[in-house]
């Protein structure tokens, strides 16, 4: 199964529309999401929940609550986490934050360690804001009704 990009990206494989992600997912087994968003975030909006294609989203932050320095050790930290289940480098892996900005460095860093098959996921959890400035309106993950817990 191809990934269909709705927007190309010389730096990562590409930008993918949140229902594109989770299809691909629910069907391929050599696929991960990787959500670099905070915990406190996590906590308090929520996150994707891929318990029905029997996988887990793996957090691994951007960047660190409260004071949002970058984490240095990204890449580090995921490669640990991809190892650890077996993953390989020719697998597909789909990065989500807030609103795309972070996930598309995240995928970013990954192609550049050697995960050509990184992509970004467009619009992110919560979208871009309305008018009125609030998110989840007017796309992302949340917008999509896709599945999502909070805890």
């Amino acid at each position: 199964m191809n990934v269909k990009v709705i927007n190309e990206n010389n730096d990562y494989a590409g930008d993918v529309h949140p229902t594109e992600a989770w299809n691909y997912l629910m069907s391929e087994k050599s696929s991960q999401l990787i959500d670099v968003r905070t915990k406190a975030e996590l906590n308090f909006v929520g996150m994707p929940d891929l318990s029905t294609a029997n996988k887990y989203v793996h957090n691994v932050e951007w960047q660190h609550y409260p004071s949002m320095e970058l984490n240095h050790n990204f890449d580090l930290e995921l490669e640990n986490i991809l190892k650890e289940i077996d993953f390989n480098s020719d697998d597909t892996l789909f990065f989500i934050c807030r609103s795309g900005a972070r996930s598309s460095n995240a995928a970013k860093l990954m192609t550049g360690a050697g995960w050509d098959n990184s992509y970004n996921i467009s619009y992110g959890f919560e979208g871009d804001p309305d008018p009125s400035h609030k998110r989840g309106q007017l796309n992302g993950w949340k917008y999509e009704g896709l599945p999502w817990i909070q805890q």
